[in-house]
């Protein structure tokens, strides 16, 4: 874990001092009752995505695989909740944050076995879709960041490690789709399941951008390649236009498009990096 200053976008943070203070004072007495109160959220939130039945599109019933989607759906839940609490739990975290304590959203490796989303009020990590893998467990987890387990991605060999015990997948370099290699230079490959584009989330985006696209450039040299039948499949899913932007598959297209992100005015670009993200978009998972 990093200083406050450098943290990448939701990357789990040692609380300061401060923090930590106010954890103790306002959060751990009261844990019982902030744990009923997010369950009370969380039934919430289940309710609402039981009752709209076409926004679940994973492969598996309810509430499993849809760590991100709950636990956005909790965040955006809590601001009004803890802007006029009417829940003792409630009253607690808002007693926490009122007295100068922050939470945020996290997202890491959790035991060295799973990607995780989660929160982070000072001391505590919050896990409200603790069921989303094994749903016999409990749906709401809380435990002290240091007894958590959680870490940042290290880098992208890390990235690779997890993605392989996580999702089964083989991680290979994007060689497939060489413009799009310095913000996606991975593809994730499994038996019967479309090859699909990595990273996609905004820690590693913000990674990639502080090397200054070499982490990109590195893999996309080094990584294994993909296969001839990954590289066909995953340009079949493609709409002409982003065919005709990637005319030649290769690793050395791959390696000339991250040194020319890296060399040109891309960089700081919001405007650049919003169009590669466009465009995996268009590509179908």
């Amino acid at each position: 874990m990093t200083t406050q200053t450098l943290l990448l976008p939701q990357e789990p943070a040692v609380p300061s001092r401060l923090e930590a203070a106010l954890s103790s004072r306002f959060l751990t007495p009261a844990l019982p009752a902030i744990e009923a109160f997010l369950l009370e959220v969380r039934a919430e939130i289940d309710a609402r995505f039981l009752a709209a039945p076409e926004k679940l599109v994973r492969r598996k019933p309810y509430p499993v695989g849809y760590c991100l989607e709950i636990t956005d759906a909790v965040v955006e839940a809590l601001g009004p909740r803890l802007r006029a609490p009417d829940h003792p739990g409630a009253r607690a975290l808002r007693a926490y944050e009122a007295a100068g304590g922050r939470h945020r959203r996290i997202w890491g490796v959790l035991r060295e076995r799973y990607f995780q989303n989660a929160m982070q009020f000072g001391s505590l990590y919050i896990d409200v879709a603790n069921d989303t893998v094994t749903p016999t467990k409990p749906k709401v987890e809380i435990l002290p960041m240091r007894e958590a387990g959680m870490v940042a991605v290290r880098d992208f060999r890390h990235y690779a490690e997890i993605g392989a015990l996580y999702w089964g997948r083989t991680i290979v370099a994007n060689h497939a789709l060489p413009e799009l290699a310095p913000m996606y230079p991975m593809i994730a490959v499994a038996p019967d399941r479309r090859p699909t584009l990595h990273p996609t989330n905004g820690y590693m985006a913000e990674m990639i951008r502080r090397s200054g696209f070499t982490l990109s450039e590195q893999w996309v040299a080094d990584a294994p390649p993909p296969s001839a039948e990954t590289v066909e499949a995953l340009r079949a899913l493609c709409p002409p236009d982003l065919l005709a932007a990637n005319p030649a598959p290769g690793r050395d297209e791959a390696i000339a498009a991250c040194r020319r992100a890296r060399t040109g005015k891309v960089l700081k670009s919001d405007t650049w990096r919003r169009a590669q993200f466009e465009a995996m978009s268009r590509i179908p998972r």
